[in-house]
Parts: C-alpha cells; structure tokens; sequence
C-alpha cells in the first residue's frame, strides 16, 4: 500500500494556495533536489552523495578537471550511472498536467538529472546544467549523451577536443539567456511554487523574491522550514510527491 500524502498541519494551507493558484494565468516552479529525491536520485551533499574520499566542492570545478580531467569524469559517470535509472514520480508528472492547464507556465530547476524533460513538461530552464549535456573544451559545441556509463573516460569531441560535464561548476557564472528567461518569468508570475530547495543558493534564491516584490502568491512545498519561509505567503510541510499533486489536482 503506498503511503498516505503528508498534508500541512493545517488544511487552510493547501485550501489557500489552491484557491490561488486556480486563478492563475502566470505560474513559475522552482524547483530544486528535494523534488527528485523520492525518484531515487542521491542528494548532493548527503551521505549517499559521496564519492570515495572526496567531497563534491573539490571535484565539481574547472580547476580539478585541468588537473585530472579521468577523475572528474569518473566521479559524473558514477553520477549518471546513478540516476540512469530513476524515472519522474508523482511531483513531476502533476506538474505536467498543471503546464496542460495554465496560460503561461515556466519549470526553473536546480537539478541536472533531466527528469523534468523525461516527464514531459515543455518549458524548462535549467539552470545548472545537465548531466545528459556534454561540452567540448576546445571546440565549445555541446552534445547529448545519455549512455550510462559512458564507453571512454574522458569522452572525448569529434574535433579530438576533451569533453566536460554540460554542468555549471563551482566558481562559474550561471548562464546569461537561463537567467534572463528565468527572472522575465518571475516578474510576470501570478503563483510562484517553490518545491524541494532550500533556498540558500543564489541567484536561484532570489527569483521568488523577485516575484513577491511584484505581487507575486508565493507557495513553498518542503518538509521542513527554509531561508524563504518568512516570505512564502503559505509553506505546505511534507514531501513533493505527496503534495505537488495534491495542490494541482485541488486546483483543477
């Protein structure tokens, strides 16, 4: 028997975030790891996230891909052998239908493991990257790879140029186009949904922010309480595939 959806202590909440987001004609999601969590994808930082002796800070940066490009490398294929196989749960599919229903919605996500892509929703702005996405460091173009693990460490381009992750690295700029589609929708957005994030890396952080300093209804789905709740106009405490789905299908 599956288990029953953690709702927030006080029914009110969802009431109030449906209601506000039945009427909405613009909507952004922020989403971050908490929301591929229960597809069975290892946190970042968490015990099953480590790899070896190292820590993820000292591999996830050009300066250690200079040094020893096999290492990083061995580290990301581990990485994508990891979430190969994890398939989008509840959270992700609800938020399909609810892209099926609203005018004008935007995906903006933290995570590179593509299973918003795999779930089917349409506009998704990733904002570090993709694990499936590799770059030449010669050549600079850009191809999609999902094998898994990958036939030679390090892959390299047709142009016999080394390929990196297609990742946003430690000490790199988020890219200028994923930040300008992001922070338009924010200024837009009538409902803001953030799942699964805890709100403390920028510039991602200040998105719901943004949008609140314009009227946005800011709605924070997390089991526990983060750097945006003081703003979030309602927090519902639970997981993201107990309540995402709860909350669209509410506001159907």
């Amino acid at each position: 028997m599956m288990p029953a959806p953690l709702l927030p202590s006080d029914p009110s909440d969802l009431a109030r975030a449906v209601a506000r987001l039945r009427e909405a004609m613009h909507v952004l999601v922020l989403t971050g790891a908490g929301i591929s969590a229960e597809s069975g994808v290892p946190t970042f930082r968490g015990p099953e996230g480590l790899w070896r002796d190292f820590r993820p800070e000292d591999l996830a940066t050009a300066e250690a891909f200079e040094r020893d490009p096999r290492l990083v490398w061995e580290w990301y294929d581990w990485r994508r052998q990891s979430v190969a196989e994890a398939r989008p749960n509840a959270a992700h599919v609800a938020l399909v239908r609810l892209e099926n229903r609203v005018p004008e919605m935007l995906v903006v996500t933290q995570n590179v493991d593509g299973l918003h892509g795999a779930a089917g929703t349409r506009r998704v702005v990733e904002l570090h990257g993709s694990l499936w996405r590799l770059r030449c460091v010669d050549c600079r173009q850009e191809q999609d790879d999902r094998r898994a693990p990958l036939p030679e460490l390090p892959p390299r381009c047709a142009c016999g140029g080394l390929l990196r992750p297609g990742v946003v690295w430690f000490g790199e700029a988020l890219p200028q186009q994923a930040l300008f589609e992001s922070f338009t929708a924010a200024q837009r957005a009538e409902v803001v949904i953030v799942v699964g994030t805890s709100s403390v890396v920028y510039p991602s952080a200040a998105l719901p922010q943004a949008a609140k300093s314009v009227g946005a209804f800011v709605i924070e789905i997390n089991p526990e309480a983060t750097n945006l709740t003081p703003i979030a106009d309602v927090s519902l405490r639970g997981t993201a595939a107990g309540l995402v789905p709860a909350l669209v299908e509410g506001a159907a």
